[in-house]
């Protein structure tokens, strides 16, 4: 039986993920739309484990699946680490479960033991497609005796269980993509099993479904043709089926699906590279949801409250790494300082650029100021604040140079500022940006340069404490290294130019 919509009052949704390898990405958004769902609509969201793969299932990647959501903020109201109603919640403790139903299909004759062996199939597939023939299962031990079948088990012969398939059009209403229609004449007759103790995942998706009573799957638009059968094996135990409606794709720039094989997949490797996870949850969002509006910067709160599943496309959503950047960005300003530090300080530790005691706590809060503005990620302090770190830095002299300058020129320069340096009495920001600025304009008359352009002190300055090309100010820097790290990295800068 199909319920409407309107006839339904408690929402339940669910994200089953196969902990297989890592949380990924599109498992994730898939998550946090069925989450969003459930929390507008005042329903549970439910997190199951589907580890009926035994070879490659492993409990690590159930617990990476577990951290990373909680990581992430999407909480769920059941599931295996805090159990529920209708649990348990990992598939290879709901066997005895699936083995009734199971049962009950052969024993309706709606299902049938089948041992045709593995090279047998290839060669009918093989002889059909020869024949222009969509391959699909002819129905071999569709009608064998039960006597046969008893005593094919009894000799043990490898055998599966097959669904019967009716041949007829299967038609449901996709919440995202409308109506849609199978012809099931196509598919043959389904495995759903390896025996009775190893259901396969079309079986046990539905038999967890109803258990669970979910009311609607939100999922991957990959799973789209897994629906009619997992329409017809409900149909055939008499269950409700649920509201179903799938996703579009993730795609990379070049609109290719979103694989292992070309980069970061993971939930676990942007977190690894410094994004922050209510930007994530921020960037998932918009990977087919459009709220209809220019807004683009959004609270998990907001979604909850905006997010309408009418509202998703069906094209492929192309995952925007500028606009993840610039999202990521944005909360990264949004921090106060002594958590986005907090955060920092595990990059620069790894890097093995900060050593207990060679900063205070207020120069390590600054260095973060000064370079979040310029931060997509909180691994990029690494690259933008290094030289707050270094005894010596190492860079090409020529970058020293500001306009025409010459060498000696640019000495001039240096000695100038290492003078005004040398000679201030009040080492703060403020008083540091005054006697420059005064400085800049006595080392330009003096030089006969242009009075208003700085750059030919503060530019080999900055450069002199930096050895980068795009850095904080001068003032900020000394500031933060102090008078003498400042006034050693300018002799080195002297010295280097000979």
């Amino acid at each position: 039986m199909i319920k409407k919509e309107k006839e339904i009052k408690n929402i339940r949704t669910r994200i089953a993920p196969s902990p297989t390898g890592a949380m990924h990405m599109g498992t994730a958004r898939t998550a946090l739309f069925n989450y969003l769902f459930a929390k507008q609509n005042n329903g549970k969201f439910i997190l199951r484990i589907e580890d009926t793969d035994k070879e490659r299932s492993e409990q690590r990647w159930t617990d990476e699946i577990i951290e990373q959501m909680k990581w992430l903020g999407i909480e769920w109201d059941e599931g295996p680490d805090i159990d529920g109603k209708f649990g348990p919640y990992k598939q290879t403790q709901r066997l005895d479960i699936y083995k009734k139903y199971l049962e009950k299909l052969l024993a309706e004759d709606k299902a049938y033991y089948c041992f045709c062996t593995p090279e047998d199939l290839e060669a009918k597939r093989q002889d059909q497609l020869s024949r222009g023939v969509a391959p699909k299962y002819d129905g071999t031990c569709a009608h064998l005796s039960k006597e046969i079948v008893a005593k094919n088990i009894a000799e043990g012969k490898e055998h599966v269980i097959r669904f019967r398939v009716e041949n007829k059009k299967v038609k449901f209403n996709d919440l995202i993509r409308g109506d849609v229609e199978f012809d099931t004449g196509l598919l043959g007759d389904v495995v759903i099993a390896k025996g009775l103790e190893e259901p396969l995942y079309h079986f046990a998706v539905v038999i967890d479904d109803f258990e669970m009573k979910i009311s609607h799957v939100i999922r991957g638009e990959e799973h789209l043709p897994n629906t009619p059968r997992q329409i017809l094996i409900g149909q055939a135990l008499g269950f409700d089926q649920p509201i179903y409606a799938h996703l579009p794709l993730m795609l990379n720039a070049d609109k290719s699906k979103m694989s292992k094989r070309q980069g970061d997949v993971a939930v676990s490797d942007y977190r690894t590279k410094g994004y922050l996870p209510e930007a994530l949850i921020n960037f998932m969002a918009l990977l087919g949801w459009n709220p209809g509006t220019e807004k683009e910067i959004f609270t998990l709160a907001e979604l909850i409250k905006e997010f309408s599943i009418e509202k998703v496309q069906k094209a492929g959503a192309v995952f925007n790494l500028q606009r993840l950047d610039f999202i990521n960005g944005f909360y990264i300003r949004e921090k106060a300082i002594k958590k986005l530090t907090e955060l920092c300080v595990p990059y620069l530790k790894e890097a093995g650029l900060l050593v207990v005691g060679q900063v205070t706590e207020n120069q390590l809060e600054k260095i973060v100021e000064i370079s979040r503005t310029r931060m997509k990620k909180l691994s990029d302090i690494n690259e933008l604040a290094d030289f707050f770190f270094q005894d010596e830095l190492k860079y090409d002299g020529s970058l020293l140079k500001w306009k025409e300058m010459g060498d000696s020129d640019i000495k001039d320069s240096l000695n100038a500022s290492a003078k005004i340096l040398s000679e201030n009495k009040i080492w703060d920001l403020e008083n540091l940006q005054k006697e420059m600025f005064a400085g800049s304009e006595k080392f330009n008359k003096e030089k006969n340069y242009p009075e208003k352009n700085k750059g030919y002190l503060l530019w080999p300055l900055r450069v002199a404490l930096s050895g980068k090309e795009f850095s904080p100010s001068p003032f900020e820097i000394t500031d933060i290294l102090g008078k003498e790290k400042s006034l050693k990295h300018i002799e080195r800068a002297i010295k280097m130019l000979g």
